[in-house]
């Protein structure tokens, strides 16, 4: 069975930004196919579209190799998610589906049950899950093309303080849902305009680590065999 690229890629994307592979660590093409149990092919397709987002970059003598980014690079991702949020929350009132609103709406109401649960971990995946649901919702495939590998790159170059009020947090969301079902545009474009901005303040920079090196600790962590019958990605 051949493993599509975009398999392979949403493996090693997921790995980067858990930190598998650290900033200016060498990818090689040989070591990633062993590890995601595919041939060189779909490994080589997936670091070229990785390069294309900013997780990867080639160097010359070197070859594929984790991004390193600067703190100038990792501001202006937050810059241009306060503008694309908004833009795809008025998109998503304008064309959002029966179907979209029932997934957001209980993305809200498990969101709020584990903020009073005190469950951080969920809470990143649970506002992942919302964000991405409400730039489908709008209708854009280009708009939605921009803003997944954007939230990517920003949960691997951020770390989020989920004790800043979380249920805040997410009775922000439960508005923004609330404006997308009446479809008023403008109020949920200005109601994601500030929460986006919000949040921004819970974000910190991670540190960069310098040692070039897969983590072993991580890689016993992460399991990405894309080379199963599971393939859902």
């Amino acid at each position: 069975m051949r493993v599509p690229a975009h398999s392979v890629c949403t493996a090693i994307r997921d790995d980067i930004v858990a930190g598998v592979y650290e900033r200016g660590g060498k990818l090689t093409e040989d070591l990633l196919a062993r590890r995601y149990g595919v041939s060189r092919v779909p490994v080589r397709e997936a670091l070229r579209t990785l390069e294309a987002e900013g997780f990867v970059v080639t160097r010359r003598h070197a070859g594929a190799c984790v991004a390193e980014p600067t703190e100038q690079e990792a501001a202006d991702l937050l810059e241009v998610r306060t503008l694309l949020e908004p833009l795809a929350a008025a998109r998503a009132a304008q064309r959002r589906t029966d179907a979209h609103l029932k997934v957001l709406r209980g993305l809200v109401r498990l969101g709020q049950e584990r903020a009073r649960s005190g469950l951080g971990e969920d809470l990143r995946s649970l506002g992942g899950w919302f964000h991405e649901t409400l730039a489908q919702a709008s209708g854009s495939p280009g708009l939605t093309a921009l803003l997944t590998p954007l939230r990517h790159k920003i949960a691997w170059m951020y770390v989020v303080d989920f004790s800043a009020a979380p249920g805040e947090s997410w009775s922000e969301r439960a508005a923004i849902v609330d404006a997308v079902a009446r479809r008023d545009a403008q109020r949920a474009r200005a109601l994601t305009a500030a929460h986006v901005e919000r949040a921004r303040a819970s974000h910190r920079l991670r540190p960069a680590s310098r040692s070039g090196r897969v983590r072993s600790d991580r890689v016993r962590d992460s399991q990405h065999a894309v080379n199963t019958v599971s393939l859902r990605n």
